[in-house]
């Protein structure tokens, strides 16, 4: 495995946003705002489920690679780095999942 990882891709991201380059995917995510990042996230997400259900693992893989892009560029946009999500997941490691998700106020789809 190489040494590339989500912190890699985080900090690419920030990288490209502030480079106002045209030619850039993700700096035009970026002037474009919130709605359209998290749109192109909920966009990639159903792809990601279709691609799961169908088997078609390429397809799996290729998604999976767009979707966690598009949610850093999700974070990013919010000020919420790829660490507090991961601080966060951290912190729930020491219970269940049921007794973790039991703890939490009812949210949507609860």
């Amino acid at each position: 495995m190489s040494g590339f990882d989500l912190s890699a891709l985080e900090a690419i991201v920030a990288e490209r946003a502030r480079s106002g380059d045209a030619g850039s995917w993700t700096a035009r995510l970026f002037s474009a705002g919130m709605e359209k990042a998290a749109q192109k996230l909920g966009e990639e997400a159903v792809e990601t489920v279709i691609a799961a259900v169908s088997g078609d693992r390429k397809a799996l893989v290729s998604e999976s690679a767009d979707l966690l892009y598009h949610w850093l560029v999700v974070l990013a946009l919010a000020g919420v780095s790829l660490e507090d999500v991961m601080a966060e997941l951290e912190g729930r490691t020491g219970r269940s999942g049921l007794a973790e998700k039991a703890a939490r106020a009812p949210g949507p789809g609860d």
